[in-house]
C-alpha cells in the first residue's frame, strides 16, 4: 500500500521529495531506489528515499500517510484489527508529533474510521489535520461498478458515500448523476441496489480473489487527497473527518463530504438527509462508534 501511494505521489509530481519507511531493513530502500530509477522513463523530477525507522529522516514533513498495520485477510472484519494496529497507529504518531509537528496526516490502515480516532488522540493534532482516505476510496469503487452497469466513462461519474468503511457504509444514489443525471433516471432500482451491495463489500471481493487488501485504488486515492492540500484545491472530497455535532455526531470519525486544503479539512459540508438515509447512516456511525468502544478500552 505505502509503495502504490509513493508511486502515484512521485509520478505526478507535485511533491519535492517522498520518504518511505518501514520496519523491515532494506525493504523501503530497495522500492525507493526501483521508483527513483523509474524517473527517466516515467518523467517526473520528484526525489524519492527510503529509510528503515528512521523518523529523523521525515523530519518537517507536510503531508504522512500511515498505511503500517497488519492488514485484512480472509474472513477477518475491520473490527478484528482494533488493539493490533492502534499500538502501531500510537507508535507512528508519537514520533510524527515529534519529528513534523506542522504535518497533515492521513491514515489508511485499517479499521480506518477507529484508527483515525487512535491517531487524533495520540498525535494531538486539531481534527483538521487529521483524517482518512475511506471515503475516497469507497466513492471510487462505487463509481467504477456503476460506470461498468452502464458501460460508460466514470469520469462523467458524480457520486456520494456517507458513514463508516465497512459494509454499513451509505452509498447515496440521489446524490449520485451521470454527467448531471440523476442515476434513478438511467439505471433500473435493482442495478442502483447491486452496485451498493457491491460498493459496502468492495474490500472483501478483493480480499477474496488476493488473499489480503488491494492497494492501488488506495494508493491512487490517498495520491488525489495529498495534491488537494499540498496545491491547496479546495476539493469537495468524502473523506473520514472527526465530527464534533456535524449530522448529530460528536466524537467519533466517519466519512462525509469535506473542502479539502492547504490546512487539510477547510469545512465538514452538511447535506440534507430524508429519513431513510438517516437511520442508514445512524446503522453505521455505531456500528463504528462500538469498534471505538474497544479501543478506548485498549487504551
Amino acid at each position: 500500500m505505502g509503495a502504490s501511494c509513493a508511486t502515484c505521489l512521485a509520478e505526478r509530481d507535485f511533491v519535492k521529495e517522498i520518504v518511505m519507511m518501514d520496519i523491515k531493513r532494506g525493504v523501503a530502500e530497495g522500492k525507493a531506489l526501483d521508483l527513483r530509477q523509474s524517473a527517466a522513463l516515467k518523467r517526473f523530477d520528484t526525489i524519492v528515499h527510503g529509510v528503515t525507522n528512521d523518523y529523523e529522516a521525515t523530519a518537517d514533513s507536510d503531508v504522512v500517510i500511515i498505511t503500517s498495520g497488519s492488514p485484512r485477510k480472509p474472513g477477518m472484519e475491520r473490527s478484528e484489527l482494533v488493539a493490533t494496529n492502534a499500538a502501531i497507529i500510537q507508535e507512528v504518531c508519537k514520533q510524527v508529533t515529534f519529528h513534523s509537528p506542522n504535518a497533515i496526516i492521513v491514515v489508511v490502515s485499517n479499521p480506518l474510521d477507529v484508527l483515525c480516532y487512535c491517531a487524533f488522540k495520540s498525535s494531538g493534532f486539531p481534527s483538521n489535520r487529521v483524517l482518512g482516505m475511506s471515503g475516497m476510496l469507497d466513492v471510487a469503487r462505487y463509481k467504477s461498478f456503476i460506470a461498468e452497469a452502464l458501460n460508460v466513462s466514470s469520469k462523467d461519474i458524480q457520486a456520494l458515500i456517507l458513514g463508516g468503511h465497512g459494509k454499513t457504509m451509505v452509498p447515496m444514489p440521489r446524490y449520485t448523476t451521470i454527467g448531471g443525471i440523476p442515476i434513478r433516471n438511467l439505471l433500473s432500482e435493482e442495478k442502483v441496489q447491486e452496485a451498493i451491495r457491491r460498493t459496502q463489500l468492495g474490500g472483501e471481493e478483493i480480499i477474496n480473489h488476493l488473499g489480503r487488501s488491494g492497494w492501488y485504488a488506495a494508493g491512487a486515492a490517498v495520491c488525489e487527497m495529498v495534491e488537494a492540500i499540498i496545491c491547496d484545491q479546495r476539493r469537495v472530497f468524502t473523506v473520514c473527518a472527526y465530527l464534533d455535532g456535524e449530522y448529530g455526531y460528536s466524537d467519533i470519525y466517519l466519512g462525509v463530504p469535506v473542502i479539502l486544503g492547504r490546512h487539510g479539512i477547510e469545512r465538514v459540508i452538511e447535506l440534507e438527509l430524508d429519513a431513510d438515509d438517516h437511520e442508514r447512516f445512524d446503522v453505521s456511525q455505531q456500528e463504528v462508534r462500538n469498534s471505538l468502544e474497544i479501543l478506548k478500552a485498549s487504551l
